[in-house]
């Protein structure tokens, strides 16, 4: 028979603490260790493959990419040690056409200062598989991983082994004797993988910097439209990453130095000299470098538009990361204009490629910033 209550008692007073303590998964109960610890080797991955990508730039204005003419992941981590090994790796490089076409007179001095570059970035990618492998066998190991979580960040993995080999499948491109450089198409295509790392890295950093909870309720709050026009600005913007890599991939703005005409003219003569014609838009420098100007007025007028519709936003935050896209924007054409004009000096291509990098962040951050607003007061 069950003790006579009173109408006074508190409820539930006899009950204890532990059963009525909700379950949570690990993303809620340590916040602070699991997210905040992932959103952190998040952060290192996505700053090695940045500088991934500005080594991968220096390698191809110096013409280094071809100077390893071999993949071997595992043993090609040491570099030659020695007058006999470096004798080998020269001999190699001989017999690719670079070298008999272009680099003909070149000594072994020469050579080494090429072959660091590209050893210097393969290195550099081995290393950030090696990160996201400890890192992600150590959350996942100790159940650390939130929930729903796993298969983002093996995915990054993936991605970074895929970039591996379409790595070696450009650079095998130009040791079949077609051409002297690697093919551009496959150079976008490897570039843009890494701004997709990129951008998948970022935006799951985005995400861990609020609890689920957080993130459920500022959805509500969603700035549709806005969102959805910071979406066609990052595809677009996407697209301007890859036709940069074309005007990389064939030197492209090496040809036409002057601006806002191209060699005298405003749109060049030769753009369609090429045969078969669809090979003008990947090999003929005038067309290629022409469409790539044309594309980055294009994503400065919609930049444009897309800033003005953020001027109606009521959220604070969220109209600060609009303004300073739009800025970065601004220094991204001043930048891009400064490139041609200076023949893609190294330095000065470098800074325009990591500036490719930031304006990509903070696309994804101003849409990631519509999608899910920071909460604020009635008063802002």
């Amino acid at each position: 028979m069950s003790k006579k209550r009173s109408i006074f008692e508190e409820v539930g007073e006899d009950v204890s603490p532990k059963e009525v303590a909700p379950r949570t998964g690990v993303i809620d109960k340590a916040p602070k260790g699991a997210r905040l610890a992932i959103r952190g080797w998040l952060m290192l991955v996505f700053a090695l493959v940045a500088l991934m990508v500005l080594v991968g730039g220096a390698t191809r204005l110096t013409d280094s990419g071809l100077s390893i003419t071999e993949w071997k992941p595992v043993t090609g981590a040491i570099p030659p040690m020695n007058e006999a090994d470096w004798a080998s790796e020269f001999a190699k490089y001989q017999a690719s056409p670079e070298f008999q076409l272009q680099n003909s007179k070149m000594t072994v001095a020469e050579f080494k200062s090429i072959y660091w570059w590209e050893w210097g970035h393969r290195q550099l990618g081995r290393f950030i598989g090696v990160v996201w492998a400890i890192g992600f066998l150590f959350f996942w190991l100790t159940k650390k991983i939130p929930a729903g979580w796993t298969n983002r960040l093996l995915g990054l993995g993936v991605l970074g082994g895929l970039q591996g080999a379409i790595g070696w499948w450009m650079v095998s491109s130009g040791l079949t004797g077609r051409m002297v450089d690697v093919a551009s198409y496959r150079l976008a295509t490897h570039l843009g993988l890494a701004f997709i790392i990129l951008g998948l890295s970022a935006w799951y950093i985005f995400l861990l910097s609020r609890s689920e909870a957080e993130i459920m309720q500022a959805r509500r709050g969603r700035e549709g439209r806005l969102f959805s026009m910071s979406t066609g600005l990052m595809h677009l913007a996407f697209l301007q990453i890859l036709l940069g890599a074309l005007v990389a991939g064939i030197d492209a703005g090496r040809g036409y130095i002057d601006w806002p005409l191209m060699g005298g003219q405003v749109i060049p003569d030769e753009i369609f000299d090429y045969t078969p014609w669809w090979s003008n838009f990947f090999e003929n420098p005038a067309l290629v470098q022409f469409i790539h100007r044309l594309a980055g007025y294009l994503v400065l007028v919609f930049a444009i538009v897309v800033w003005r519709r953020s001027r109606a936003c009521g959220n604070r935050k969220t109209k600060a990361a609009f303004n300073m896209l739009m800025a970065m924007v601004l220094v991204q054409v001043v930048l891009g204009i400064t490139t041609v004009m200076m023949a893609a000096q190294l330095h000065v291509a470098l800074t325009h490629q990591f500036g490719a990098i930031l304006l990509w962040v903070m696309i994804l951050r101003s849409r990631f910033l519509a999608g899910y607003p920071v909460a604020q007061s009635v008063r802002g």
